[in-house]
């Protein structure tokens, strides 16, 4: 296992390397100059010649006037230690303009994970041992409606019924302005305006978790040992939960450690449309705005993401099924 993890680990290391080296070269590659941006405000105010000087500034500061792989070596040796870069746009390092938008899609989606989860596993397994029934059909039918409806038209749904006709939720933002209260009411007021961006994140990743947890574990109750279990007399829950559902978990379990390691995740159309300040509104905005550093720094995380969460996924097989082992 300890060969295997560090063998994974420079597996990863070599992917993320490869990812820098993709990504430094795309965003170089985009039409804009970001010193031309940060000082075209100051056109109208200076002369021609202090104009020029105050741009070539702006692209040494910048890094701009290097060679690219210069540049890049230079981006390497700061995500070393630690540093991400400099967004021209906040006049921060990256590291503390990402952060905040970072812990709001945490906080967002750990709520949104934890819901779904707990719907989606016991409704998943009930449908698989129902398999047929008029319960199934009805879950089937919505959940195929669930996933066919796209998650904007969920939130314009949501917000017209719950925010324009009964007005039980804000319609967007995070916070009531100049609230005023203790700590406990302050995270009360913030679960009261996320609490329909929820929502809608909860039933929109519903249908396609339910329906695989389903057929899994309707693969699992169809084999040999789960009728031999019950020939033996064994009780419906052990057999369901003990034998079949610890089965099923291994097809299941790259989908589960995947919709884990999204709590890290930004949701663009959720946070777009109820104005939440996450890392997918960041990194659009971040896009617009030609700040590449924050856009690099956005992208690099999702990569070490995914890389952990293949890692993980890996690794749980050994756990869930005692057949596999990774000790090559």
């Amino acid at each position: 296992m300890i060969k295997y993890t560090f063998k994974r680990i420079l597996y990863m290391l070599f992917v993320f390397s490869i990812m820098t080296v993709i990504l430094f070269t795309l965003y170089g590659m985009i039409p804009g100059d970001p010193a031309r941006a940060e000082v075209e405000g100051l056109r109208q105010t200076l002369k021609p010649d202090e104009y020029e000087h105050a741009y070539q500034l702006a692209r040494q500061r910048m890094g701009l006037d290097l060679p690219k792989h210069i540049r890049y070596i230079n981006y390497v040796k700061g995500l070393v230690k630690g540093e991400l870069g400099q967004s021209i746009v906040y006049k921060m390092p990256v590291s503390k303009v990402i952060i905040t938008p970072l812990k709001t899609t945490i906080f967002i989606n750990i709520f949104a994970v934890v819901i779904g989860l707990a719907l989606t596993i016991p409704l998943g397994i009930r449908t698989a041992v129902r398999k047929n029934s008029n319960f199934d059909k009805a879950v089937q039918v919505l959940t195929i409606i669930g996933h066919s409806i796209p998650v904007f038209i969920f939130s314009l749904l949501f917000i017209y019924a719950f925010s324009v006709k009964l007005g039980w939720f804000p319609v967007s933002g995070m916070k009531t302005a100049n609230f005023k209260g203790t700590d406990w009411e302050a995270f009360l007021d913030k679960v009261w305006h996320l609490a329909l961006p929820l929502m809608v994140m909860t039933i929109g990743s519903l249908a396609g978790l339910t329906r695989y947890i389903r057929a899994a574990m309707a693969d699992a109750l169809s084999m040999d040992y789960i009728k031999t279990a019950r020939a033996k007399g064994l009780k419906e829950k052990v057999v369901i939960y003990s034998h079949a559902w610890r089965n099923a978990l291994l097809p299941i379990v790259t989908l589960l450690i995947g919709w884990l390691m999204s709590i890290f995740y930004g949701s663009l159309i959720i946070e777009r449309m109820f104005n939440l300040n996450g890392l997918g509104k960041l990194l659009i905005e971040s896009l617009y705005n030609q700040d590449y550093d924050v856009v690099m720094a956005i992208q690099l995380l999702y990569i070490v993401i995914a890389l952990l969460g293949n890692l993980l996924s890996d690794l749980s097989y050994g756990i869930v099924d005692p057949r596999v082992r990774v000790n090559k």
